[in-house]
């Protein structure tokens, strides 16, 4: 049997994670697990929300040293009741310079093969990116129950 949102042991507030270590990438990688499994995602299905959040937390320390990750069960009622999950990256940072070579390059980086924004985006259903020089970056992806 699926769990729905109304399940009380789902949070009903956003969780915040800190991201200034790996020890955080950690920590948000298990909220993340936690609260996709609450909501009743399939293991395949929380595979990808781990991974997508391990390496979108993994690029805040990389390039902006630090941000923040809010986690969301969600609900969306507009083409029926659908449950799902929505992850909040954010960062002081720099900003993405050539974000659509990024968003097209594949999953090659160096010779090295990598999953990044590209492959973080495939994992999920929808993805956002806003990001500018003087203010940083917003990823925002949801995933979906089937």
């Amino acid at each position: 049997m699926k769990t729905t949102m109304f399940d009380p042991s789902i949070p009903n507030g956003p969780s915040i994670i800190s991201i200034r270590s790996d020890q955080d990438i950690v920590a948000a990688r298990m909220a993340a697990r936690d609260i996709a499994r609450r909501i009743g995602f399939t293991t395949v299905d929380e595979a990808r929300i781990v991974l997508a959040t391990s390496e979108l937390t993994r690029n805040i320390l990389r390039h902006a040293s630090y941000g923040d990750l809010t986690i969301n069960a969600i609900m969306r009622n507009h083409d029926g009741l659908r449950c799902g999950i929505e992850l909040i990256f954010r960062d002081r940072g720099p900003g993405i310079a050539g974000i659509e070579h990024i968003l097209h390059m594949g999953n090659t980086m160096d010779g090295k093969r990598v999953l990044g924004i590209p492959g973080s985006q495939r994992m999920m259903d929808e993805f956002y990116i806003d990001t500018h020089p003087e203010t940083g970056t917003t990823i925002t992806c949801r995933k979906w129950l089937p």
